[in-house]
Protein backbone atom coordinates (compact mmCIF):
# COMPACT_ATOMS: atom_id res chain seq x y z
CA UNK A 1 0.00 0.00 0.00
CA UNK A 2 1.55 3.57 -0.88
CA UNK A 3 1.41 5.92 2.32
CA UNK A 4 4.00 8.65 0.82
CA UNK A 5 5.49 10.09 -2.80
CA UNK A 6 8.03 10.77 -3.83
CA UNK A 7 9.22 12.91 -7.26
CA UNK A 8 12.75 13.09 -8.59
CA UNK A 9 13.12 16.89 -10.25
CA UNK A 10 14.85 17.35 -13.01
CA UNK A 11 13.59 15.37 -16.05
CA UNK A 12 10.54 14.43 -14.12
CA UNK A 13 8.92 17.73 -13.39
CA UNK A 14 10.94 20.17 -14.97
CA UNK A 15 12.34 19.90 -18.46
CA UNK A 16 15.96 21.08 -18.00
CA UNK A 17 18.27 18.50 -18.96
CA UNK A 18 19.34 20.29 -21.58
CA UNK A 19 19.87 23.63 -19.53
CA UNK A 20 22.18 21.25 -16.90
CA UNK A 21 24.33 19.86 -19.74
CA UNK A 22 25.01 23.06 -21.40
CA UNK A 23 26.05 24.49 -18.06
CA UNK A 24 28.32 21.40 -17.91
CA UNK A 25 30.15 21.66 -20.97
CA UNK A 26 30.09 25.35 -20.73
CA UNK A 27 32.24 25.16 -17.29
CA UNK A 28 34.64 21.32 -18.33
CA UNK A 29 35.30 23.56 -21.40
CA UNK A 30 36.73 26.79 -19.31
CA UNK A 31 38.69 23.79 -17.68
CA UNK A 32 40.23 22.55 -21.25
CA UNK A 33 37.57 19.81 -20.86
CA UNK A 34 34.97 18.87 -23.87
CA UNK A 35 31.80 17.35 -22.76
CA UNK A 36 29.80 15.71 -25.75
CA UNK A 37 26.14 15.43 -25.11
CA UNK A 38 26.02 11.77 -25.93
CA UNK A 39 29.12 11.51 -23.03
CA UNK A 40 26.31 12.92 -20.63
CA UNK A 41 23.79 10.99 -21.23
CA UNK A 42 25.68 7.77 -21.79
CA UNK A 43 27.99 8.15 -18.50
CA UNK A 44 26.88 11.24 -16.51
CA UNK A 45 23.09 11.99 -16.67
CA UNK A 46 21.41 11.17 -12.92
CA UNK A 47 24.42 12.37 -10.96
CA UNK A 48 24.27 15.09 -8.97
CA UNK A 49 26.76 17.93 -9.85
CA UNK A 50 29.52 17.04 -7.52
CA UNK A 51 29.47 13.46 -9.01
CA UNK A 52 29.02 14.72 -12.45
CA UNK A 53 31.85 16.92 -12.52
CA UNK A 54 34.27 14.83 -9.83
CA UNK A 55 33.46 11.53 -13.25
CA UNK A 56 34.14 13.68 -15.93
CA UNK A 57 37.61 15.18 -14.44
CA UNK A 58 38.29 11.89 -12.93
CA UNK A 59 37.69 10.19 -16.41
CA UNK A 60 39.43 12.81 -18.19
CA UNK A 61 43.29 11.87 -15.69
CA UNK A 62 42.50 15.13 -13.83
CA UNK A 63 42.44 14.21 -9.90
CA UNK A 64 40.02 17.21 -8.73
CA UNK A 65 40.23 18.33 -4.95
CA UNK A 66 37.27 19.06 -3.01
CA UNK A 67 37.73 22.72 -3.28
CA UNK A 68 38.08 22.78 -7.15
CA UNK A 69 34.81 20.83 -7.08
CA UNK A 70 33.44 23.42 -4.55
CA UNK A 71 34.75 26.13 -7.33
CA UNK A 72 33.22 24.39 -10.09
CA UNK A 73 29.69 23.91 -8.65
CA UNK A 74 29.45 27.25 -7.67
CA UNK A 75 30.39 28.82 -10.98
CA UNK A 76 27.62 26.13 -12.39
CA UNK A 77 25.20 27.42 -10.02
CA UNK A 78 25.74 31.00 -10.51
CA UNK A 79 24.35 30.65 -14.21
CA UNK A 80 21.22 28.48 -13.39
CA UNK A 81 18.77 30.93 -12.40
CA UNK A 82 19.65 33.53 -15.19
CA UNK A 83 19.28 30.76 -17.43
CA UNK A 84 16.25 29.42 -16.12
CA UNK A 85 14.82 33.13 -16.23
CA UNK A 86 15.41 32.91 -19.51
CA UNK A 87 12.14 30.33 -20.28
CA UNK A 88 11.98 27.01 -17.83
CA UNK A 89 10.05 24.48 -19.22
CA UNK A 90 7.72 22.08 -17.41
CA UNK A 91 6.90 18.60 -18.58
CA UNK A 92 2.99 18.67 -19.31
CA UNK A 93 0.87 17.45 -16.36
CA UNK A 94 3.80 18.06 -13.79
CA UNK A 95 1.82 20.99 -11.86
CA UNK A 96 -1.52 18.93 -11.87
CA UNK A 97 0.02 15.68 -11.14
CA UNK A 98 2.18 16.84 -7.70
CA UNK A 99 -1.49 18.80 -6.61
CA UNK A 100 -3.22 16.10 -7.16
CA UNK A 101 -1.15 12.92 -5.44
CA UNK A 102 -0.12 15.40 -2.74
CA UNK A 103 -4.00 15.86 -1.98
CA UNK A 104 -3.75 12.19 -1.51
CA UNK A 105 -0.61 11.47 -0.23
CA UNK A 106 2.69 13.30 1.59
CA UNK A 107 5.09 14.17 -0.92
CA UNK A 108 8.74 14.82 -1.51
CA UNK A 109 11.07 15.67 -3.36
CA UNK A 110 14.47 13.92 -3.31
CA UNK A 111 17.03 15.35 -6.25
CA UNK A 112 20.68 15.75 -7.14
CA UNK A 113 20.49 19.60 -8.02
CA UNK A 114 20.70 22.17 -5.72
CA UNK A 115 18.19 23.50 -3.12
CA UNK A 116 17.98 26.89 -4.67
CA UNK A 117 17.03 25.68 -8.27
CA UNK A 118 14.28 23.49 -6.69
CA UNK A 119 12.94 25.76 -4.68
CA UNK A 120 12.67 28.49 -7.48
CA UNK A 121 11.15 25.93 -10.14
CA UNK A 122 8.96 24.68 -7.43
CA UNK A 123 7.73 28.26 -6.38
CA UNK A 124 7.81 28.97 -10.42
CA UNK A 125 5.17 26.37 -10.68
CA UNK A 126 2.75 27.16 -8.13
CA UNK A 127 3.06 24.16 -6.39
CA UNK A 128 5.75 24.65 -3.57
CA UNK A 129 3.22 24.79 -0.58
CA UNK A 130 2.16 21.44 -1.55
CA UNK A 131 5.66 19.54 -1.19
CA UNK A 132 6.27 18.43 2.39
CA UNK A 133 10.17 17.59 2.42
CA UNK A 134 13.21 18.01 -0.10
CA UNK A 135 15.96 16.38 -0.06
CA UNK A 136 18.40 18.29 -3.03
CA UNK A 137 22.37 18.08 -3.52
CA UNK A 138 23.37 19.58 -0.58
CA UNK A 139 21.63 16.67 2.39
CA UNK A 140 23.64 14.28 0.81
CA UNK A 141 26.72 13.09 0.93
CA UNK A 142 26.31 9.99 -1.70
CA UNK A 143 24.50 10.79 -4.85
CA UNK A 144 22.71 8.62 -6.96
CA UNK A 145 22.79 5.44 -7.70
CA UNK A 146 23.16 5.53 -4.20
CA UNK A 147 20.02 5.11 -2.02
CA UNK A 148 21.14 7.72 0.36
CA UNK A 149 18.78 10.56 -1.16
CA UNK A 150 15.97 8.46 -0.37
CA UNK A 151 16.51 7.14 2.61
CA UNK A 152 16.47 10.71 3.54
CA UNK A 153 13.52 11.74 2.13
CA UNK A 154 12.00 8.85 4.31
CA UNK A 155 13.35 10.11 7.34
CA UNK A 156 12.30 13.71 6.62
CA UNK A 157 8.79 12.29 5.67
CA UNK A 158 8.49 10.16 8.50
CA UNK A 159 9.16 13.09 11.07
CA UNK A 160 6.21 14.68 9.51
CA UNK A 161 3.91 11.90 9.25
CA UNK A 162 4.86 9.33 11.89
CA UNK A 163 7.94 6.34 12.22
CA UNK A 164 5.77 3.70 10.90
CA UNK A 165 6.07 4.89 7.59
CA UNK A 166 8.12 2.48 5.72
CA UNK A 167 10.55 2.47 2.61
CA UNK A 168 7.34 -0.14 0.87
CA UNK A 169 5.47 2.28 1.25
CA UNK A 170 6.87 4.84 -0.60
CA UNK A 171 6.29 5.73 -4.65
CA UNK A 172 8.97 6.97 -6.40
CA UNK A 173 9.02 8.48 -9.96
CA UNK A 174 12.40 9.11 -11.49
CA UNK A 175 13.50 9.60 -15.19
CA UNK A 176 16.95 8.29 -15.00
CA UNK A 177 19.07 4.86 -14.56
CA UNK A 178 20.60 5.93 -11.63
CA UNK A 179 17.72 7.50 -10.06
CA UNK A 180 15.64 4.14 -10.54
CA UNK A 181 18.76 2.38 -9.04
CA UNK A 182 18.83 4.38 -5.81
CA UNK A 183 14.89 4.15 -5.01
CA UNK A 184 15.14 0.36 -5.63
CA UNK A 185 17.97 0.28 -3.49
CA UNK A 186 16.16 2.18 -0.45
CA UNK A 187 13.47 -0.50 -0.74
CA UNK A 188 11.21 2.01 -2.26
CA UNK A 189 8.49 1.26 -5.37
CA UNK A 190 9.70 2.70 -8.68
CA UNK A 191 8.06 4.51 -11.51
CA UNK A 192 9.51 4.93 -14.43
CA UNK A 193 9.07 8.27 -16.83
CA UNK A 194 10.28 7.81 -20.15
CA UNK A 195 11.08 11.58 -20.55
CA UNK A 196 14.96 10.43 -20.62
CA UNK A 197 15.43 6.86 -21.26
CA UNK A 198 13.07 4.02 -23.34
CA UNK A 199 10.34 1.93 -21.58
CA UNK A 200 12.71 -1.25 -21.73
CA UNK A 201 16.24 0.59 -20.17
CA UNK A 202 14.32 1.56 -17.63
CA UNK A 203 12.91 -1.52 -17.00
CA UNK A 204 15.87 -3.00 -16.99
CA UNK A 205 17.14 -0.68 -14.59
CA UNK A 206 14.50 -2.52 -12.04
CA UNK A 207 11.23 -0.13 -12.75
CA UNK A 208 8.04 -1.38 -11.47
CA UNK A 209 5.83 0.51 -14.19
CA UNK A 210 6.93 2.88 -16.51
CA UNK A 211 5.07 6.36 -17.94
CA UNK A 212 5.27 7.63 -21.37
CA UNK A 213 4.62 11.10 -19.28
CA UNK A 214 2.79 12.37 -16.08
CA UNK A 215 -0.61 13.55 -18.13
CA UNK A 216 -2.01 10.04 -16.81
CA UNK A 217 -0.71 10.54 -13.68
CA UNK A 218 -3.37 10.71 -10.70
CA UNK A 219 -4.32 9.37 -7.60
CA UNK A 220 -6.60 6.00 -9.07
CA UNK A 221 -3.70 5.28 -11.45
CA UNK A 222 -1.42 4.96 -8.96
CA UNK A 223 -4.30 2.89 -6.22
CA UNK A 224 -4.97 0.70 -8.97
CA UNK A 225 -1.08 -0.28 -10.23
CA UNK A 226 0.66 -0.61 -6.49
CA UNK A 227 -2.70 -1.53 -4.25
CA UNK A 228 -1.69 -4.84 -3.48
CA UNK A 229 0.75 -5.26 -0.20
CA UNK A 230 3.48 -6.89 -1.86
CA UNK A 231 7.19 -6.02 -0.74
CA UNK A 232 9.04 -3.71 -3.77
Amino acid sequence: MIRAVIFDFNGVLVDDESVHFDLFREVLAEEGVELTEAQYHEHYLGFDDRRCFEEVLTDRGRSPTPTHLEDLIARKAARYIPRAEQGLRYFPGADEAIRSLADRWPLAINSGALRPEIEYSLSRMGVRDRVMAIVSAEDATNGKPDPEGYLLALDALRSLVGDDLEAGHCLVFEDSLAGIQSAKGAGMWAVGVSNTYTDPLLRSAGADAVLPGLERLTPSWVEGMFAPEVSP
